[in-house]
């Protein structure tokens, strides 16, 4: 599959089969993030991948848009305190949020080469999640990914690519 069919054709999924994904998927899923581009290389990203049942249901019930059963999951999180130390705490927030975005972008399309199904989810309870993970306070929860084989795979959204883009300035 070649990148421009993998972005056409991945969706988010939110039911899977009952099947456990395998460790050396859910490795290959976080050497893909690895390779997502980092502000200034810093590549402060921090993975908890998460497989037991009990683990998945504590997060269903802190996470509401964790749904779908999904057999595994992966929490994206930052080092605040490193990302201060090499660029400065104004550059924390926006650190943070980028890469953490370009990782999950990256786990889901490497996940959809593989045939895995994948949901980004971004609404949690931090301190409870953080609570669960065992997370120092430095390391900061910014997204969530669920991970399995996907039981249907919905068919895409229209898109409206007219009328979003300007060159050389925003023009209506």
């Amino acid at each position: 599959m070649d990148v421009h069919e993998a972005i056409r054709t991945r969706r988010s999924i939110r039911t899977y089969l009952d099947r456990p994904v395998s460790r050396d998927h859910l490795l290959q899923l976080i050497e893909a993030a690895c390779w997502a581009p980092s502000a200034s290389n810093l590549q402060t990203w921090r993975f908890v991948i998460l497989t037991r049942p009990d683990k998945l249901r504590a997060l269903r019930v802190l996470a509401p848009g964790f749904i779908g059963r999904a057999p595994s999951a992966i929490v994206i999180c930052q080092d605040a305190k490193e990302i201060a130390r090499r660029a400065g705490q104004a550059a924390v927030d926006f650190c943070a949020n980028m890469d953490s975005a370009c990782a999950a972008q990256n786990i889901m399309l490497e996940a959809h080469a593989l045939g895995l199904g994948t949901c980004a989810v971004g609404s949690f309870e931090a301190d409870a999640l953080r609570e669960l993970l065992d997370l120092p306070t430095h390391v900061l929860p910014m997204l969530l990914v669920a991970v399995g084989y996907p039981r249907s795979r919905p068919e895409p959204p229209q898109r409206h690519i007219e009328g979003s883009y300007y060159f050389e300035g925003y023009h209506e």
